[in-house]
């Protein structure tokens, strides 16, 4: 296991966020995660009929490398197939449960023969700050998610919701992890439909908004697309 580390800030309630290098020791891409048990089953058989192979269990839990996770404001993928995803992330660290969110930027045409080879092609953007879970747990589900694109220099509404949407966090911890999540775990756990359907942008932008504490968490990262020579 290798740790990669991040320079992050971790807020409590409205006290200036304090920066300072975080250890990453094992990154997890949650999959399949939608509360709505008959939805995730239409949604696997639709793409079951474009090729993509039904998971293996519902939700499931992707292993990746951690040093996949960045904060930087640019990545490089290969070709101009990949596209990110907005997510709430949580983290374990310094004996506490944290909420951000991040992208799962992914590479869709090698996600239509191998899942799990397609979540290490690209890096994985997240927001540099990070809010105490037990702050908002208590109204978990008023949490919304958003996503815009800038696609042909034209930002766009790209994902907009609730993260009811999707498993409750101790929910998905318990499935994996009977204990809680492991000190510098850092797990995605899910994302929304798109708006007009996947497709890859220049520039993606992510946040997720707190209504009932007035808050905000975003980011926004450019996309740099390589050539494929062969």
């Amino acid at each position: 296991m290798t740790t990669h580390i991040l320079q992050l800030k971790l807020q409590m309630g409205y006290t200036q966020a304090g920066s300072g290098d975080v250890a990453i020791e094992q990154a997890i891409i949650a999959g399949w995660t939608g509360r709505d048990a008959e939805a995730v089953e239409k949604h696997i058989r639709e793409l079951e009929v474009l090729g993509v192979k039904r998971p293996a269990t519902t939700p499931i839990f992707y292993r990746v490398a951690a040093a996949r996770l960045t904060t930087d404001s640019v990545i490089e993928v290969l070709g101009g197939q990949s596209s990110g995803e907005a997510e709430f992330v949580l983290l374990q660290t310094l004996g506490e449960l944290w909420i951000g969110t991040g992208s799962d930027h992914t590479d869709r045409e090698v996600e239509a023969y191998g899942v799990s080879v397609s979540k290490q092609m690209c890096e994985k953007p997240i927001a540099p700050l990070f809010w105490r879970y037990a702050e908002v747990a208590g109204h978990w589900d008023s949490l919304i998610l958003r996503s815009h694109a800038v696609i042909g220099g034209q930002r766009v509404l790209y994902q907009e919701g609730s993260v009811a949407a999707m498993r409750h966090p101790d929910d998905l911890i318990g499935r994996y992890a009977k204990g809680g999540l492991a000190e510098g775990t850092l797990m995605f756990c899910g994302t929304l439909a798109v708006h007009g359907g996947l497709r890859p942008a220049e520039r993606f932008e992510f946040e997720l908004e707190d209504p009932v504490l007035h808050r905000k968490i975003a980011h926004g990262y450019d996309v740099v697309s390589l050539p494929i020579l062969g």
